[in-house]
């Protein structure tokens, strides 16, 4: 019997198989929105996930995407996404910030945790299930925790490692 997106497997689509050390930002500069968006995805353009060449087309899809509403979900947690058809796989990079970021939350709050990502044009289902992994990971107030007390970028990946092995 074929089983076709029945079930999600917790090992497609997970912030640990998404990110290495060079997409992991453990303390951000930014202070507000625009410029935490183009902090991490000049983060993606160092770590060779996006052509430098494409930046700004990649840019503009966040910025499209995030005029429409904030992806400042609250809780200290920001989502900026966007489809491209500048990419040929999901891309993510995460910051951290002991400040916050103001980042026109939907709470009002600022942010510590901005995870942004990036999927191929077209694959609708691909965005709705990279964005519902990555809100349900962060949802949990013990990730926000754990990763608040991570010393560095190799416990920060740890955090999502041992998160995404759990069931």
């Amino acid at each position: 019997m074929l089983r076709q997106c029945s079930t999600y497997s917790p090992t497609e689509m997970t912030l640990a198989n998404l990110l290495s050390e060079s997409q992991i930002i453990p303390e951000m500069v930014a202070k507000e929105r625009w410029q935490a968006i183009r902090e991490l995805v000049d983060c993606l353009v160092a770590s060779g996930k996006i052509d430098r060449s494409d930046e700004d087309a990649i840019l503009e899809s966040i910025r499209q995407r995030e005029e429409t509403m904030s992806t400042g979900i609250g809780f200290g947690i920001a989502i900026p996404h966007a489809s491209s058809s500048k990419v040929g796989e999901v891309v993510a990079a995460f910051g951290r910030s002991s400040a916050g970021i103001q980042f026109d939350a939907l709470d009002d709050e600022p942010v510590f945790f901005i995870v942004l990502f990036v999927v191929p044009k077209d694959q609708f289902q691909t965005h709705l299930r990279t964005l519902a992994a990555i809100a349900k990971f962060l949802n949990d107030k013990t990730v926000r925790e754990e990763l608040t007390k991570a010393e560095n970028i190799p416990s920060i990946l740890q955090v999502f490692e041992n998160r995404s092995t759990r069931p």
